[in-house]
């Protein structure tokens, strides 16, 4: 067809027999002008190659189903046999018929020879050519070999065929036709010109559909037209046969709600509503428009799909704004698409997207499809709430930040003060604000952060006055978060917040400290570490918490730079293979193994006074049980 699809003449002939011939058959292109439509760098490449002389031996189309795969190689048989008479060579310039040329296209022509490499796939099949091909064609200028599905020939089948594709006498032309390509052997595609039928644009198909539709006398709506092309997802014949269908269904007039009943879409004005409630987050408007597309007759597989087309569209236009001139688009599309391209975020559009993705398998292999949709759309409008990743990460930096002025500021009455003076700084700068100010404090604060501050003389006489006048009335409250430095005391090392967290049972904190965690400094309140790879992201922040909760004190837990102690697992690795290696070492454990051949040590076991008394205390592993196989697991553990 020409590039305006305008000089489309159905294709009538004797052998019609009167007939009626579906719209496939009957518009199929008869010319390389023809196939101008969405397939323009072949067209461009074959008529260079005719102009020129250089006709390969080989030809192989490949392409999705409809895209012309089959009517291409008939078209290029006809070229290379084409004979007028003015005109006796190869050409892609077929404006009248040739002396070959009726026959070839009807498929009936002695020296174009049609395969169907689905049935016809062993061995013998291709002996057959073989053995033809010697002979010269009989009354056309070469003998053309056309093999469909070539991807169903067996492996013996291609081997075969290999010496012969490669070197073929002059007479003969062979062309290829697969809709799956990597079937095909690379020793065969090395040997072909390949040429990718590529998929027609929808705005094609719509030209192409209006043109036909005009030349059969039938009345279609626009909308109709962009539905039907877009069903037919790049495959003319696939869309000539909808419309087939949709010119019997509606009698001569085609009407958009016809062809959606038929195909059991929803409308598209619908479906961009049914977006606005979802990424408004609005559930119930969501289900209460879904109830009623399906009992309007829509698929709810298809509502889905049809959501995820819109969904894509809307991310295409905030990145290609003209995408929206399409013709394929209803105006809704247009004018509601480029608006939502406008307000809705990418990572929203993303999120729909992925979710979409995997609810539409979970809805075609539901029990209850219907159901299955529901339970979609709620998710999709329940996530339409959450915060995006970057805004999820500017609350996390703020609930940081705001956690790390918190310590200095939550054990004492006087925190407005302390937090109007610090708000503007960074974390380190008002724990250091906040320690010269701390003689305002209660006692027990004082107590813990005296060393840091005994050096500053000038603020103490400057707030002697008020801090006599505040906690003079009640001098119980000091006496009573005296015990807090006692809490705080209690932890001097990661093994005694791994104990808190068995006493408390979150073994999954538990875990992390031991695998990921490196030490880097332990105060009273604050605790700063280096993570492993595999920690989790929220790891710091949900231990901070913890230590709140367990200790009763503010925590301040942040990240350092620095690489730390060595994590508990691996401080125990490393006293599991000491232990180890001083019982090798030892002379009558010595002995013992030379006496012994093959015998090994799998266990160590030391005695709690033994352990005492070589690591001076009770900082060393009691009563440890330790084998080549598992951990050093102090008692404690054990009856955990």
């Amino acid at each position: 067809m020409a590039d305006d699809a305008s000089d489309i003449e159905p294709n009538k002939t004797a052998s019609d027999g009167g007939g009626y011939r579906v719209l496939a058959r009957k518009y199929r292109p008869k010319d390389f002008s023809d196939l101008m439509v969405g397939q323009e760098p072949m067209v461009r490449t074959l008529t260079n190659a005719f102009e020129t002389g250089r006709i390969a031996q080989a030809y192989m189309l490949t392409g999705v189903r409809g895209v012309g795969k089959t009517t291409t190689a008939r078209i290029l048989a006809r070229g290379l046999n084409y004979k007028t008479d003015t005109v006796d060579k190869p050409t892609i310039d077929l404006k009248e018929l040739g002396e070959h040329c009726q026959a070839i296209m009807d498929g009936r022509h002695v020296d174009v020879i049609e395969m169907d490499a689905a049935s016809h796939t062993g061995i013998d099949d291709i002996r057959e050519i073989i053995d033809q091909v010697r002979y010269r064609p009989s009354t056309a200028r070469y003998k053309v070999y056309i093999i469909d599905e070539v991807h169903m020939l067996s492996t013996q089948a291609f081997n075969g065929l290999l010496k012969t594709l490669e070197e073929p006498p002059e007479h003969v032309k062979f062309i290829f036709a697969t809709t799956e390509i990597r079937k095909v052997p690379i020793t065969v595609l090395s040997r072909c010109q390949r040429f990718d039928l590529r998929r027609i644009p929808a705005a094609d198909l719509v030209r192409l559909f209006s043109t036909i539709s005009a030349k059969e006398g039938v009345t279609i709506e626009d909308e109709a037209l962009s539905m039907i092309a877009r069903a037919a997802e790049g495959s003319a014949r696939d869309g000539l046969s909808l419309l087939d269908q949709a010119i019997s269904h509606g009698n001569g007039i085609v009407e958009a709600s016809a062809v959606r009943a038929m195909l059991g879409l929803a409308d598209r004005a619908r479906i961009v509503d049914l977006f606005g409630h979802v990424v408004s987050g609005d559930v119930k408007a969501a289900l209460e428009e879904f109830l009623s597309q399906y009992e309007a007759g829509a698929n709810p597989v298809v509502v889905l799909n049809d959501l995820a087309d819109f969904t894509h569209l809307v991310t295409r236009l905030k990145y290609v704004p003209e995408g929206a001139d399409d013709v394929s688009l209803s105006e809704i599309e247009r004018t509601r698409g480029r608006e939502f391209a406008e307000s809705v975020a990418v990572s929203a559009l993303s999120r729909i997207w992925q979710m979409l993705l995997k609810g539409i398998p979970e809805t075609e292999n539901a029990a209850r499809p219907y159901g299955a949709a529901e339970m979609v759309l709620i998710r999709l409008t329940h996530a339409a709430h959450l915060p995006s990743p970057e805004d999820a990460a500017r609350r996390l930096l703020a609930l940081e930040s705001g956690e790390a002025q918190s310590p200095p500021s939550r054990p004492s009455a006087p925190s407005p003060q302390g937090e109007g003076k610090g708000g503007g700084t960074s974390a380190r700068a008002v724990s250091a604000s906040a320690t010269s100010e701390q003689p305002s404090r209660p006692s027990a604060t004082v107590t813990m952060l005296r060393p840091q501050t005994s050096e500053t003389p000038q603020p103490e006489p400057q707030q002697a006055a008020p801090v006599e006048e505040e906690p003079q009335p009640a001098p119980e409250p000091a006496a009573a978060s005296a015990p807090e430095p006692q809490k705080t005391s209690v932890i001097k090392s990661l093994t005694d917040i791994t104990d808190l967290c068995s006493k408390h049972r979150a073994p999954l904190i538990r875990a992390q400290i031991r695998n990921f965690v490196r030490l880097v400094r332990l105060e009273p309140g604050r605790l700063e570490v280096s993570l492993e790879d595999g920690a989790s992201q929220t790891f710091l922040n949900e231990l901070g918490a913890k230590l709140r909760e367990w200790t009763g004190e503010s925590w301040f837990v942040s990240l350092s730079r620095e690489k730390g102690e060595a994590t508990l697992v691996e401080a125990e690795t490393a006293a599991r293979d000491k232990l180890f290696r001083d019982a090798r070492e030892d002379p009558e454990v010595a002995s013992i193994l030379k006496f012994f051949p093959g015998a090994r040590i799998t266990d160590v076991r030391v005695r709690a006074e033994e352990t005492e008394t070589a690591e001076g205390g009770a900082d060393g592993l009691p009563d440890a049980a330790v084998n080549e196989d598992g951990d050093v697991l102090p008692e404690d553990d054990l009856d955990d």
